[in-house]
C-alpha cells in the first residue's frame, strides 16, 4: 500500500497535509480498506472551531463508525462538498478527491509530533 510522503499520519490513521497554515484532513487507505463500504460521513460545517485531539467528525461504513480526530486546532475552512453525495470517494480515492476537510489551524505545532510516511507505513505492515 503506497503512503504518500508529503503529510503526517495520526496513529488512528488520519492523514494531514499543511499547505501555509491550511490543513486538509482526511483517512488513510489503511482506514478506508478496514471499514470497506463508506456510506456516510458526517463533517463540521465550514466556520467551526475543531480543537487538536478532539472528534472532527464521523465515518459511516456497512461494518463500523469511526470518529475523525483532528491533529490541530483552528477554524474549518472547507469541507469536501462531495462527500454529501459521495461518500464511496472516501473508499476509491482517500488521499486524494476522498479528502474531507481543509481547517485554518491556529497552530502546525501539533503536526510535528505526528509521524511521517516511512514511520506510518511500518505502523500498518506490523
Amino acid at each position: 500500500m503506497s503512503v504518500p510522503a508529503d503529510r503526517k499520519y495520526a496513529q488512528t490513521h488520519e492523514w494531514f497535509k499543511a499547505d501555509g497554515q491550511t490543513v486538509t484532513i482526511g483517512i488513510t487507505q489503511f482506514a478506508a480498506d478496514e471499514l470497506t463500504d463508506i456510506t456516510y460521513v458526517e463533517l463540521p460545517q465550514a466556520g467551526q472551531e475543531v480543537a487538536a485531539g478532539t472528534s472532527c467528525g464521523e465515518i459511516e461504513s456497512v461494518k463500523a463508525t469511526a470518529e475523525l480526530l483532528c491533529a490541530v486546532s483552528g477554524v474549518v475552512s472547507e469541507v469536501n462538498p462531495r462527500l454529501a453525495d459521495e461518500p464511496e470517494l472516501v473508499n476509491h480515492d482517500p488521499f486524494g478527491e476522498g479528502w474531507m476537510i481543509r481547517v485554518q489551524a491556529s497552530d502546525l505545532g501539533p503536526l510535528s509530533k505526528l509521524m511521517d510516511a516511512a514511520a506510518y507505513g511500518k505502523m500498518i505492515n506490523e
